[in-house]
């Protein structure tokens, strides 16, 4: 549980610092190569959700952030997810959601930087976003190869049933 807290705090705090340094050193719509070639650091603001979907709908985003996080949340918090694979899958999932909760609250806007369109054409993004897919990657992993073996109902964590199976 304390490395769960302590990971989640840092999620949030790695896409807290990066926005503050790229808010703190871009202008809007300023780019700066990160690796040349592959990625850039560009400031814009996205009042929507990806792709800048729902533009403009911050209560709604809010309000669907904060149900599927408790949603999340419940399912660590109640152990029915109890697997380290499906509970860091559920820590980046939350920090991520976390990360632009704060962004939206504060600004009404989520501060974006990760730029791509050097590589190939693709929307610019943030560190939470990142942390929302790759939790995604992660727990459709867990739950497709461990949930069953793991923490389905009436298993207890990482011992045999009778069958002999864990």
């Amino acid at each position: 549980m304390v490395w769960s807290i302590a990971a989640l705090i840092a999620l949030i705090g790695l896409d807290q610092g990066l926005k503050y340094w790229t808010v703190t050193n871009l202008a809007l719509g300023e780019s700066v190569p990160l690796i040349p070639g592959v990625m850039q650091l560009t400031r814009l603001h996205n009042y929507g959700a990806a792709w800048s979907s729902l533009s403009g709908k911050t209560i709604v985003l809010l309000v669907i952030t904060s149900v599927l996080m408790i949603a999340v949340a419940v399912l660590l918090m109640k152990k029915i997810v109890r697997h380290r694979l499906g509970v860091t899958a559920g820590i980046f999932i939350i920090g991520g959601g976390l990360g632009n909760m704060i962004d939206r609250v504060w600004h009404g806007y989520v501060v974006d930087m990760l730029d791509i369109s050097p590589l190939f054409s693709y929307p610019v993004f943030n560190l939470a976003d990142c942390f929302v897919v790759v939790g995604a990657i992660l727990g459709s992993v867990y739950y497709l190869w461990f949930y069953d073996k793991y923490d389905r109902k009436g298993k207890a964590h990482g011992i045999e049933d009778s069958d002999g199976h864990n």
